[in-house]
């Protein structure tokens, strides 16, 4: 990872072997004209495949503004984050979702008298990239940050991030104590044993420190009480990778606190539960005292106590009920804000804080925590239409919902796909009989060498569907909602790249999956109206069918219902469009080239896989494992086998 400097004058320098076209071109322009009109909410209309992303990326490098991208689920996110690397490959491209691979919240049950301790299993390699995303923002201007709805949670203050950042520098008065104590203040830990991130270990004269936000070495030689060399190190080969002249290190967690605000808001906690302890029962008084008073010592000898941001409220200075601090206030001023698949996303962003609060209200009415715990949250969502309003927005969908139209002061329509691909031809076909129908279709698709997605209506059912097309020795999986983040997106890359032909799911498969080689999306029980099939929720399945010339949709329904007839014709509208315009051009629609990336992680989790598919899996994974041990690969050849035991386990528990 680049060492952080304070940067400020760094250009958006798009990269990119071709050229605006179709809508593009006027897309572009009719946006950025917007926002220097000071249109500040616009709706881009976009239809699947016409490279939305593209467009995004174009107006970003004509307005060099930092930009927050925004969407509904992690797997997008991870799509688009890889998107604008490649687009800005000299800029930083930083990614912002929750960092749980599991979470289990705190909770209280009065019924039945049961009390949940919060559990969860956080995911470093996520929570190094939220610091990172954060430091990015700290201390340069061409950042773009693709995050989840996570981004409007509480995090601590900015001030706080920045002033507990310290800088190292050649030539530096100041002594190898002195830099431990500020390494310990920015929540570092020292561990002589096993550095790693957010730890430092100290060797004589030479500290040895890994950021909170990196995965290299900062090395620190000290000569007396006067920087001598600070090195970047490589931490897998201990190569030095560059001499530095300075570094500005950031904090290792996002909930920092200078050791004078600490002392204040102990105070301020002390005071909380002297008047709060009255006004509860008996066990509810004595149970609020003892957690408190247990934290309180914590905060005074180490500075931190797990379940610190319940405390938030006090150590930010804010008033009851203000609004936390959350990822936008990193942001400087005058940046643009990007909510893609928008029809989705602010819904999202509309439910968060009602859920939250239920569930906290009841912890501080039997005593678990100070009523202080309420204001650790996320924004309402007029918290949150605070920034829309402030700043420039730009709503992203193939299907814009009201909220989106009423408050876009222009809409922006891209329709024209630079591929020519056109809108995939849509087939009804009745219940009966159906499975029988998909298999056929299966086998020819598989043929011609692409990919199938299938779409349910339900859970047991995507796993029924699953298993019946593993009994049939099609090779298929399952994608649900249990599927860790990365391991999400690693399972698409395995469909691209052809280790399994078909994937069923159920409202995963709508929205920003991005897969050139599906050649036939088919949707179950598309006649039954509801949130799954609606006519905007078909639309936006029909386009994951969108961006491959020969592919089609089947709808298996024994009537048309009125969302089926809109999203049919508003199909096929935009398939005139589209014709029309590659006849006046003399295009031929191609398939979209996409490069499948390498493998980066096993999936571990195996519940997506049918049990007949495990069996024919295993062998398959031995070899594989055979092979990456011959490579001396150990690591990749370990996480093989410990899948292979796991699938035997299973198969011999069926």
């Amino acid at each position: 990872m680049d060492k952080f400097k304070f940067e400020l004058g760094e250009q958006f320098k798009l990269s990119a072997d071709f050229a605006p076209a179709g809508d593009q071109p006027k897309a572009i322009s009719e946006l950025v004209d917007g926002i220097k009109r000071g249109k500040n909410a616009q709706t881009l209309l976009g239809v699947t495949g016409s490279g939305k992303s593209f467009t995004i990326a174009n107006v970003i490098q004509k307005i060099q503004k930092p930009t927050l991208v925004v969407v509904h689920n992690k797997t997008l996110a991870a799509q688009l984050y890889n998107e604008f690397k490649a687009f800005f490959p000299e800029n930083r491209v930083e990614y912002f979702v929750s960092f749980y691979d599991y979470y289990q919240p705190e909770s209280y049950l009065p019924a039945s008298d049961q009390y949940i301790e919060k559990d969860s299993h956080i995911n470093e390699y996520i929570e190094r990239m939220r610091l990172s995303a954060t430091a990015s923002l700290m201390s340069r201007r061409d950042v773009i940050i693709v995050a989840s709805v996570s981004c409007i949670y509480g995090l601590g203050n900015p001030d706080n991030f920045t002033g507990l950042g310290f800088e190292i520098e050649v030539g530096q008065k100041i002594s190898r104590k002195e830099v431990m104590l500020k390494l310990l203040e920015a929540q570092y830990e020292r561990n002589d044993i096993e550095l790693m991130s957010g730890r430092y270990r100290v060797k004589g004269d030479t500290i040895d420190l890994v950021p909170g936000y990196d995965r290299d070495i900062i090395r620190v030689e000290f000569f007396g009480d006067e920087i001598e060399k600070v090195f970047l190190i490589d931490k897998g080969s201990g190569e030095k990778l560059e001499e530095l002249k300075h570094y500005f290190l950031f904090p290792a967690r996002h909930f920092v606190v200078p050791e004078e605000k600490t002392i204040e808001t102990i105070e301020l906690i002390k005071n909380e539960l002297k008047s709060r302890l009255p006004e509860l029962g008996v066990i509810e008084s004595h149970r609020l005292k003892q957690r408190t008073n247990y934290d309180l010592e914590l905060l005074e000898n180490i500075g931190f106590c797990k379940g610190i941001e319940n405390y938030s409220r006090h150590f930010d200075g804010r008033s009851e009920g203000e609004k936390p601090f959350c990822l936008l206030d990193y942001f400087k001023n005058d940046f643009l804000v990007v909510v893609d698949e928008s029809h989705q996303t602010i819904p999202q962003f509309n439910g968060m804080y009602h859920g939250d609060r239920k569930r906290k209200e009841t912890l501080v009415e039997y005593g678990f925590r100070l009523p202080s715990a309420l204001d650790n949250r996320p924004l309402k969502f007029d918290e949150f239409e605070k920034y829309l309003d402030k700043e420039n927005v730009i709503f992203m969908s193939a299907t814009p919902n009201e909220y989106e139209r009423k408050k876009s002061k222009k809409i922006v329509e891209q329709i024209i796909r630079p591929t020519g691909l056109v809108d995939p031809e849509i087939e009804v076909h009745g219940i009966e009989g159906q499975m029988q129908h998909i298999l056929t279709e299966i086998a020819k698709i598989t043929k011609r060498g692409e990919r199938v997605l299938v779409t349910t209506l339900t859970k047991k059912l995507a796993e029924e569907v699953s298993d019946f097309f593993a009994s049939k020795k099609i090779k298929s999986r399952y994608l649900h909602s249990e599927i860790k983040t990365l391991e999400r997106t690693e399972l698409l890359r395995q469909l691209r790249e052809g280790k399994f032909d078909v994937l069923v799911g159920i409202n995963l498969l709508r929205e920003g999956i991005d897969l050139p080689e599906v050649g036939l999306v088919a949707i179950f029980d598309a006649d039954k109206e509801g949130f799954l099939r609606d006519q905007k929720s078909l639309i936006q399945i029909i386009g994951r069918a969108a961006r491959n010339s020969a592919s089609k949709v089947i709808m298996y329904a024994d009537k048309t219902t009125r969302s089926m007839k809109g999203a049919i014709e508003e199909t096929k509208r935009r398939r005139e469009i589209q014709v029309e315009y590659n006849k006046k051009n003399n295009i031929t629609p191609k398939t979209i080239i996409k490069p499948i990336e390498e493998q980066k992680i096993i999936i571990q989790d195996t519940k997506h896989i049918p049990l007949a598919e495990k069996k024919r899996l295993v062998p398959q994974l031995e070899v594989e494992m055979k092979a990456a041990a011959e490579k001396l690969d150990f690591e990749l050849a370990i996480n093989l086998r410990d899948k292979i035991a796991k699938l035997k386990q299973e198969m011999s528990k069926a």
